[in-house]
């Protein structure tokens, strides 16, 4: 098998096996979490650059104010994305927030057509409706909108959205990111600690290990992402992203017993037939030669 194929596997492996890093760190304040995550991930990042002889590059790369201005847009959506799902994990919506990861490419999509022009293929747009009416279904059913899956759709949606227009590679990108963040990060964590709230050294060694490793736990998966994106088609990505919901929904629900009744049932089901035909009518676009796919509207 292609070693990029591997790597991508692992990479969306990891991602999906994050729900059990964070419960181990449910006794802290979300927000602290993800302040020890944007700043263990620029320190790594940062050391791996210059390990690496790629700092003084980055810096040549980056110095402008549009990249800055683009990336420092990221860095607020990817920062509230990952505070929306550590607290939705911590919190017992584990199930939920798979949702929410299951729902992202189609949302990308739609994104895709109302702000770059993109066009859909007609047997595209059933698969988006199926999607609205899987989360429609589950909002009626419930009295409300599946909230925690919505807000990390849309913010990674978002995210992913602005990483199209931003002119650097993954890593640099991340590295970016979490250097704009970082300083905010640092002074929060700083101003718990001066107050006594701060989890770090004050809450034993295995939680001191796993704040730390919150920045190993990013940047490995990148890394891992950002080898395997050269080496395999763009179509396989797009098979593999779809390991990470499906260990977290299990995860939810086989190792911490989470709720998922008959109602929770059918809205996933629908949501999960949409992604099924998205994946197959994708799959035969890109076999098919380039001049015989009718353009929407033809």
């Amino acid at each position: 098998m292609n070693k990029g194929i591997w790597y991508g596997i692992v990479a969306y492996f990891l991602w999906g096996i994050l729900p059990i890093y964070w419960k181990v760190l449910h006794a802290v304040d979300s927000l602290q979490v993800i302040g020890h995550r944007i700043a263990w991930s620029f320190i790594l990042l940062f050391l791996y650059l210059l390990l690496t002889k790629q700092w003084r590059d980055f810096r040549a790369t980056v110095w402008n104010a549009r990249t800055i201005g683009i990336y420092a847009l990221a860095g607020i959506l990817l920062s509230i994305n990952w505070l929306i799902y550590v607290w939705g994990v911590n919190s017992g919506y584990i199930i939920e927030t798979s949702l929410g990861y299951f729902i992202n490419p189609l949302l990308s999509v739609l994104l895709g057509v109302l702000f770059l022009r993109e066009k859909l293929r007609p047997v595209q747009w059933l698969p988006l409706g199926l999607a609205a009416l899987g989360v429609g279904y589950l909002a009626i059913a419930y009295g409300s909108l599946p909230w925690i899956a919505l807000s990390l759709a849309f913010s990674f949606g978002f995210y992913g959205f602005v990483k199209k227009l931003a002119p650097l590679g993954s890593l640099y990108g991340l590295t970016l990111e979490t250097a704009i963040t970082f300083p905010f990060a640092v002074i929060y964590l700083l101003f718990v600690e001066a107050h006594g709230t701060g989890a770090f050294l004050r809450s034993g060694l295995t939680i001191n290990l796993f704040l730390v490793g919150a920045g190993l736990v990013t940047t490995i998966p990148l890394l891992l992402f950002a080898s395997a994106a050269k080496q395999i088609p763009l179509t396989m990505v797009g098979v593999l992203q779809y390991i990470a919901p499906t260990l977290q929904f299990l995860i939810g629900l086989l190792i911490y017993k989470e709720a998922f009744d008959r109602v929770h049932l059918i809205g996933f089901s629908i949501v999960w037939v949409a992604l099924i035909i998205f994946w197959i009518e994708n799959y035969i676009a890109h076999r098919m030669p380039m001049e015989t796919i009718p353009e929407l509207g033809e």
